[in-house]
């Protein structure tokens, strides 16, 4: 007798929640090992507990789309798509809405914020910590968020490295393209950054790098806020900076190509700030590296602005990329990607 193989199979997907969706997963259990998407079967959920659905006719259809090692209990993730028994996208699904362009790159800068106790990581229970200003990149525990012995896995301490260090492996493993990672201007706050090549991809990991965000806080006891502005007063927010190119940055650009862009941008920039993220305006203030929500600006080397030209882009023949700053951490990448496409294609 040969022993069948059990495969458990994380379906991911995005609900119906308003002004953001979260995520949502469910395992299914198969007797065999998925090589590619099309193994995957496709499995139906109750819409009306997501906001997706009413009672009466509440079955929905998940549509996988991109599929990744798991580096939790179950053997694999698949982020799903999710359709209405029709076949035809639910409203909810922005996925379906963004044209594979497969010449633009993405990188998204997601920042978030530890949460423990209603209490950013690292914060005193009551009052504030030191102002900012050692916290970016910083080392040691009284900069990257320990909070003394409610911390603990067992007898261990842990730290808000820890965590980072873990999400960073578990997104690795499952094969999303990292870049890199830091503490951020805030005690407690992080950022990571994903790329990959192609819009809908860019996106696909965006999102799963974020569940696997969750997944892994889940085992420190730790919250996740990606908020605007998860700490009001004079304390950076959480922003989602995207950097994007086309073949045309990348390889054959120019200076008023580049102004044309922020230019288009410029024209459109309530259509930008209306898909950037909800409570936007509490982060873009004009202070704290942002520029205020009610103006646009562009500028070489400037973090103050809407969009910045990187540096090296001016040095570089302007060939490269531009960041888009404007995003707020808890913006949905593929609204992001499509707003960019939609007006760069104009």
């Amino acid at each position: 007798m040969f022993e069948v193989k059990r495969n458990k199979i994380e379906y991911v997907w995005l609900d119906g929640y308003k002004p953001e969706p979260t995520l949502r997963s469910k395992i299914k259990i198969l007797d065999r090992d998925c090589v590619d998407i099309a193994e995957v079967p496709e499995w139906a959920f109750d819409g009306s507990s997501t906001q997706q659905a009413q009672g009466s006719s509440s079955d929905l259809i998940l549509k996988p789309v991109s599929l990744y090692k798991s580096p939790f209990e179950s053997d694999q993730l698949v982020l799903c798509e999710v359709l209405n028994k029709d076949r035809i996208p639910h409203e909810s699904n922005a996925r379906s809405k963004i044209t594979n362009a497969d010449e633009y790159w993405f990188g998204f800068e997601q920042e978030y914020t530890f949460i423990k106790g209603n209490r950013p990581l690292g914060w005193p229970p009551d009052g504030t910590p030191k102002p900012q200003g050692d916290y970016y990149c910083g080392v040691g525990t009284a900069n990257i968020g320990r909070s003394g012995v409610a911390n603990r896995i067992g007898a261990r301490m842990f730290t808000g490295r820890d965590i980072m260090h873990e999400h960073i492996n578990n997104c690795l493993e499952a094969g999303i393209t990292l870049h890199g990672t830091n503490a951020e201007v805030m005690l407690g706050q992080w950022e990571y950054q994903v790329f990959s090549k192609g819009a809908v991809r860019a996106a696909d990991d965006a999102w799963m790098a974020r569940y696997i965000l969750y997944r892994t806080a889940e085992k420190f006891g730790i919250d996740i806020n990606i908020e605007a502005k998860p700490i009001k007063g004079d304390w950076n927010g959480n922003g989602m900076h995207c950097n994007f190119s086309n073949n045309k940055m990348r390889n054959d650009s120019s200076k008023s190509y580049i102004h044309e862009i922020c230019e288009k941008m410029k024209l459109l920039h309530k259509e930008h700030i209306a898909d950037y993220g909800s409570k936007n305006e509490e982060r873009l203030t004009g202070l704290h590296e942002t520029q205020h929500i009610d103006t646009f600006s562009y500028a070489v080397a400037d973090r103050g602005a809407s969009i910045r030209i990187p540096l090296v882009m001016e040095q570089n023949g302007w060939r490269g990329y531009l960041e888009d700053r404007r995003p707020s951490g808890n913006a949905d990448p593929y609204k992001v990607i499509n707003r960019i496409m939609t007006t760069m294609e104009q």
